[in-house]
């Protein structure tokens, strides 16, 4: 409860001023005359000044507010080393026990964590934490901030403290002193790179804490968990990786040292980086055969991407259209026929037949050298049509030992719809074609295809009553592609509504071409916020359990639901920030989750160093919470009133605020009612009296 008087005027002030001011003149002249009752009439006039000033006492009925304890618990990922996390429960323990016993006191306690505020979250954050969590609390009311934590914080204020409007900063540190770890740092790496050129990594090795001369270690280096390198180097020293970047996409790069003795942890002898491999121009060789309408198809389609370098070999003058022209005058110059399939060959990434007839213009020879390119590693599509059937056919050179299909020498001329088969409904090349589920499908017909013998490899294209339209095919190291009719165009060309043809063959030239994303059988592993998902390509009916290893657990089986024919997926929620491992026993796959090397872990010491300085600005104090052997070790606790101390040897103050909650006021006039009236008819009339005398 308290007491105050305060003013309501009943004029404005201005004409209160003036009329006081003119009623002084005329009381000093009198008193300068030495009127009789001049004094009388000044406490007249003072009383009628005071009337209209209107005073009011006021009575506030206010309930007072209990000082607020903010004590933020760091549940960060570095909390659980050496038994951090158990040295800090003891402490929030005992430390509640005792704000128990104060009255006056309410204590809040803020679990802090990294996965509180995002999985991405690049390190600790307890002052992001504090303010979420005191939003409520007008400055005024906040006693102190206790931080149970290592000290690695990274959201350290850089304006200091005045953000707790006055209240000390104590804390409370985990660990031990002297501790030891070793850690990888990341100091240069390239984000993209090209597939297969060299590319430079600078890394060191460093021994926090340790003494003795710089020691020797092992650094060993994976891509994609495969071995890539394996390194010696000295602790302190920058250290250098060149290699070639591994394949297109995603290339996961892990670094890994060998542990050093008594260190605090060896989850930061890891280091990852992640890079995009970017495929240079594909070279692509096309040679068209006999002109026909859909013969500007494929150039066209690959004309159109500018990461394809085309070479377009086109019969213009086959052998039997001889008109005795001399050479010499021939406006066509000779084609490098030498050069590209027998020198060169290895420097394409695809080779396309487009409706070739073998006329004596590419001897055997080349075509065998075809096949060997196929067989190392290459890629070749045929695109045929009754040229394909014919005896003078590419499946009469040496290119048939790898050609997935051998023609009956009949030619199907009906009109039909192409259909995606049972095993093309799981193959990433045709699953969901755009209109692929209707029935009949949403694309135009084609009226020619080209019979064979039953094939090797994948039908996953179909023509009426089953017959195989497009076969894919592996070959040795190589992958084949055979499309046995030549009227695609139809859909390019837009006839009766036209077709997914720039899909299909965009898929199939990206498939021959060994695209990750367009593999029958893989596992991928994906990370997406704070959760990981994986998928299984698979062309099999079923797919068995899939092992997720997280960073710093043991690996744990989940099982997945199909979502479309041929791919198989699940979401595994994801606590856990590093490289996370998904493997089947066949394949195997990674992803990484948060920053690629998380601030948490870069020095995992415990240290004092990075809230030092708003510490002593705030007037607080930091000690560890626990001896060397563990005993916990708090200091004690003291309210304090007034000062501007708030630690000592032994203890941490709270500042005791006097806020409160006003409940309720009572207000009186003093010149209102009668009260007011009889004074200052009073002193009207002590004026008369005086005059009367």
């Amino acid at each position: 409860m308290g007491w105050s008087v305060a003013f309501s005027p009943v004029l404005p002030l201005w004409l209160i001023a003036g009329l006081a001011g003119i009623g002084l003149l005329l009381i000093l002249f009198g008193l300068l005359r030495r009127v009789r009752g001049s004094w009388l009439r000044t406490a007249a006039l003072a009383a009628l000044v005071l009337a209209l000033m209107n005073p009011i006492v006021q009575r506030e009925e206010r309930e007072g507010l209990p000082t607020v304890v903010a004590m933020v618990v760091d549940k960060s990922p570095s909390q659980a080393l050496d038994g951090r996390d158990v040295m800090t429960e003891e402490a929030r323990v005992e430390l509640a026990r005792r704000f128990a016993e104060f009255d006056g006191i309410e204590l809040r306690e803020i679990d802090a964590a990294s996965l509180a505020r995002g999985i991405t979250t690049d390190g600790t954050e307890l002052f992001g934490a504090l303010q979420d969590s005191l939003a409520d609390v007008p400055p005024d009311r906040l006693g102190a901030v206790l931080m149970l934590t290592d000290g690695q914080v990274h959201d350290v204020p850089t304006e200091g403290a005045g953000f707790m409007g006055g209240a000390p900063l104590h804390v409370l540190l985990t660990g031990r002193d002297g501790e030891r770890d070793r850690r990888i740092v990341i100091d240069s790496a390239p984000r993209f790179g090209i597939v297969g050129e060299q590319q430079t990594i600078t890394y060191r090795v460093l021994d926090d804490g340790a003494t003795g001369p710089p020691a020797q270690l092992r650094v060993t280096v994976t891509a994609d968990g495969v071995p890539l390198a394996d390194e010696i180097v000295t602790a302190g020293t920058e250290a250098t990786l060149n290699f070639d970047m591994p394949h297109g996409g995603q290339n996961i790069l892990e670094f890994e040292s060998e542990v050093l003795t008594d260190e605090l942890t060896d989850l930061n002898n890891r280091a990852v980086v992640q890079m995009t491999g970017v495929r240079e121009n594909l070279r692509v060789l096309l040679v068209s055969g006999e002109p026909h309408p859909g013969e500007r198809t494929w150039r066209d389609l690959l004309k159109s991407d500018a990461a394809v370098d085309l070479v377009h070999f086109t019969i213009l003058r086959p052998p039997e259209k001889q008109d005795g022209t001399p050479i010499d005058e021939l406006s066509l110059i000779a084609f490098p026929t030498r050069e590209l399939f027998q020198e060169k060959i290895a420097e394409f990434d695809l080779i396309i037949f487009d409706r070739y007839n073998r006329r004596g213009i590419l001897p055997l020879l080349y075509f065998d050298n075809i096949a060997r390119y196929v067989e190392g590693g290459g890629a070749l599509l045929v695109a045929g049509g009754p040229d394909y059937a014919d005896f003078s056919g590419l499946s009469s050179t040496p290119l048939s030992f790898v050609l997935p299909a051998d023609p009956t020498g009949d030619v199907f001329e009906e009109p039909f719809y192409p259909e995606i088969s049972e095993r093309g409904l799981r193959h990433p090349v045709t699953r969901g074609l755009p209109g692929f589920d209707a029935e009949p499908p949403e694309w135009s017909r084609w009226f020619r295809m080209v019979e064979v013998e039953p094939p090797r490899g994948d039908i996953v294209m179909e023509g009426p009553d089953e017959r195989p339209l497009l076969v894919l095919s592996r070959e040795g190291e190589g992958r084949v592609a055979l499309l046995l009719s030549d009227q695609v165009w139809l859909w390019a060309r837009g006839y009766e509504g036209g077709g997914p043809n720039v899909d299909l063959l965009r898929r199939l030239s990206h498939w021959l071409m060994k695209e990750p994303d367009l593999e029958e059988e893989a596992l991928r592993a994906t990370a997406r916020g704070s959760e990981i998902v994986i998928e299984r390509q698979t062309m099999e009916e079923t797919v068995g359990p899939i092992t997720v290893i997280p960073p710093t657990g043991e690996g744990y089986e989940v099982v997945l639901q199909e979502s479309e024919p041929g791919l198989w997926r699940t979401i595994v929620p994801a606590e856990e920030i590093g490289l996370w491992r998904v493997e089947d026993g066949d394949h195997l796959a990674f992803a990484h989750l948060g920053p690629p090397n998380p601030r948490e872990f870069l020095d995992a010491r415990s240290t004092p160093n990075l809230l030092q300085p708003l510490v002593e600005e705030s007037g607080g104090r930091i000690a560890r919470m626990a001896d060397q052997d563990r005993r916990l070790d708090l200091p004690r606790i003291l309210p304090v009133r007034s000062g501007s101390s708030f630690a000592g040897g032994d203890w941490i103050g709270v500042r005791m605020t006097e806020a409160s909650v006003l409940l309720g006021v009572d207000r009186l006039p003093l010149f209102a009612g009668f009260l007011g009236l009889a004074i200052l008819l009073g002193a009207l009339a002590a004026t008369w009296y005086r005059e009367g005398r």
